[in-house]
């Protein structure tokens, strides 16, 4: 497999879902399974350490790029399939213009929700076992998963069709199966010392925040406990989220703090206090103030604009 030269391996941080792709919809949005052409919505580059709601299958027909999945380093320059846990950390750095494939996203709702899906997704592990994520692909094999994700882009696009839906997850299921009898898993390139102090770092970062409620609010938010948890000195760790993602310790705390804080202001009917207490603000103004000062509105006025 080609690989990037170690300067290379550089990852540019995108927080928001706009960002990752050129389309107007995000995680508040009525939807349960989406389906996209890469190409005009490709994104260029980002890194996603944040909670998603949903499993992710990126498909690559054109295009080369830099792809990592967890500890894990992929030079993307073939078709290639990739599954994505919603649990795990993922980057992507595009190298080329060029792009095409298709990527699908869908809820875990709609995975717990339908047995026969979660049937799949638990016995062939292709989301949840490392070794299986990632699919290499002959120029047949483009051939039958290209009409397979044709036949869900086409349902994606039928809205007012009442089985569109069904006749996603249906060839979603295909899809999975199709992809598991290539068994041309691609192996990883290998990671610097850097980069597993970065993952770990988003990982912890992820494990304090992911249960955030009121009666079990998160533990850590400083720079320095964060590097006492890692047993590295702050100051390097800074120092190669810097260089990794452009943000400091710091920031990338707060850039999660405001967004949980967002998710639970539009998704629960806790009261402003409580919200801020679950991120870590004993006092209701304290985190009134951070809130605005972060991005413009109060939390009382960022819910009520978001409600409606």
């Amino acid at each position: 497999m080609s690989k990037l030269q170690p300067e290379s391996k550089t990852i540019d941080l995108h927080q928001n879902i706009p960002d990752l792709l050129n389309v107007t919809w995000d995680r508040f949005d009525n939807w349960s399974i989406r389906v996209l052409r890469r190409n005009p919505d490709t994104c260029t580059s980002y890194i996603s350490p944040n909670r998603r709601e949903f499993y992710k299958v990126m498909y690559f027909t054109k295009g080369i790029g830099m792809f990592s999945l967890g500890l894990n380093n992929f030079y993307i320059d073939q078709p290639t399939i990739v599954f994505v846990h919603p649990n795990e950390i993922i980057s992507w750095k595009r190298l080329t213009y060029e792009a095409d494939g298709y990527i699908c996203f869908f809820k875990k709702n709609l995975a717990e929700e339908n047995p026969a899906l979660k049937f799949v997704i638990d016995k062939y592990k292709l989301f949840s076992d490392p070794d299986r994520s990632v699919v290499r692909l002959s120029d047949l094999d483009v051939q039958e998963l290209d009409g397979i994700f044709k036949r869900m882009y086409d349902a994606d696009t039928k809205a007012s069709d009442a089985f569109a839906e069904d006749t996603i997850v249906a060839n979603l299921q295909l899809l999975m199966i199709a992809s598991l009898k290539k068994a041309a898993y691609v192996q990883p390139d290998t990671i610097t010392d850097e980069f597993k102090h970065v993952h770990d770092f988003f990982q912890l970062l992820e494990k304090e925040t992911s249960t955030i409620n009121y009666t079990s609010p998160i533990q850590i938010k400083t720079a320095q406990e964060f590097a006492d948890k890692l047993s590295i000195h702050p100051n390097h760790l800074n120092a190669l989220l810097k260089k990794h993602t452009g943000q400091n310790v710091s920031s990338l705390i707060k850039s999660r703090l405001i967004e949980e804080s967002k998710v639970l202001l539009i998704q629960t009917d806790w009261t402003v206090q409580n919200v801020g207490f679950a991120v870590g603000f004993a006092e209701q103004p304290n985190f009134s103030q951070f809130f605005k000062k972060n991005t413009g509105y109060t939390p009382a006025d960022f819910r009520k604009n978001n409600l409606i």
